[in-house]
């Protein structure tokens, strides 16, 4: 993906300052047969503690592993899916602090072109959040096209999430720094947004939509907005995805699919390549609800190299036939 002269400056300026270099950042790690890694430099941001968002199991028999609501109102279709993996108080509890993180990844286009999350979805989680208790509910993503601010703005999520009684969060350069990715295949190390990795819970909002790259734009890929350096990132996209999901792991996915981009210019204006589907997909686990949602174009999980290699990676469940999915109208 292109990104503009100035996001290139403003992110070699900061690279530089953070000490890093080509090889530090195209490191590979001992998976496989690929040779063992180099020394991750000293520096390297390790988190005090594993990050508390992980998979879970499914808590009670009656809730289901992954949910799929239908319908018109995409706040009914939200509530529906959460409480179907049993309720917003499975993944966030009283003096939670929460971060959501939607697709704002462009300040010039909207929801309505299948480009960024549907406002109305990421202000009913917000809300859900606020309701379980939440001692304060952030939004957030780094932009790749576009100034953060005017990305809020033209999205129309500043205003849903404002009005829910969330905050919008401008990423801050100096709270990315390079971290090391343990159990990295392709790397070791990347520049990511650390307050992510100190959050009490991440839930994961992205819009699905195809990718010219990446197959599908759904909730691994999401991710990407947490993290510098995309340009180089592209690089053996799918497994650098996964191994960034190794690190960043979010305890709730919501996949935005009341519109879905059948193009693979996620950035394009073209209405006539959105696609109104009316769906919410919910779970635990990225890697199925990402393979659920590639079921909405036509395609499986196997279709789309980042699912491929986080199910290979033991991150979640690419088979669809082994889980509890309950479908739900609303």
């Amino acid at each position: 993906m292109d990104i503009s002269r100035r996001e290139f400056i403003r992110q070699a300026l900061l690279l530089g300052s953070l000490g890093f270099s080509a090889s530090a950042l195209f490191s590979s790690t001992a998976c496989g047969d690929k040779p063992a890694s180099k020394p991750i430099p000293a520096s390297t941001f390790t988190p005090t503690s594993a990050p508390s968002y992980t998979v879970e199991p499914t808590p009670t028999a009656e809730a289901a592993y992954l949910s799929v609501a239908r319908g018109q109102s995409p706040t009914a279709m939200v509530q529906a899916a959460v409480d179907a993996l049993g309720g917003i108080g499975r993944f966030v509890k009283p003096g939670d602090d929460v971060i959501v993180k939607p697709n704002m990844g462009t300040a010039y286009r909207t929801f309505e072109q299948a480009t960024t999350t549907n406002p109305e979805v990421v202000a009913a989680l917000v809300a859900l959040c606020l309701s379980s208790g939440a001692r304060r509910v952030r939004v957030m993503d780094y932009t790749c096209s576009g100034l953060q601010e005017d990305a809020h703005t033209h999205s129309g999520i500043a205003a849903a999430v404002l009005d829910a009684g969330g905050d919008m969060e401008v990423m801050s350069l100096m709270k990315f720094q390079k971290t090391s990715i343990p159990q990295g295949c392709d790397i070791t190390v990347w520049p990511v947004y650390t307050d992510v990795l100190q959050a009490d819970v991440l839930i994961n909002v992205p819009i699905a939509k195809k990718h010219e790259l990446a197959v599908l734009t759904l909730g691994m890929k999401n991710l990407m907005g947490l993290i510098l350096d995309r340009h180089s990132f592209h690089e053996n996209l799918g497994q650098r995805i996964a191994d960034l999901n190794s690190l960043v792991r979010p305890n709730l996915t919501v996949i935005d699919a009341v519109r879905i981009r059948t193009s693979r210019h996620p950035f394009s204006d073209d209405l006539g390549e959105v696609e109104l589907m009316n769906t919410i997909i919910a779970s635990a686990d990225i890697v199925a609800a990402d393979s659920y949602a590639a079921t909405l174009f036509g395609m499986t999980g196997a279709d789309v190299p980042a699912i491929v290699a986080g199910s290979d990676m033991g991150l979640g469940i690419m088979n669809l036939d082994s889980i509890r999915i309950q479908e739900i109208e609303v």
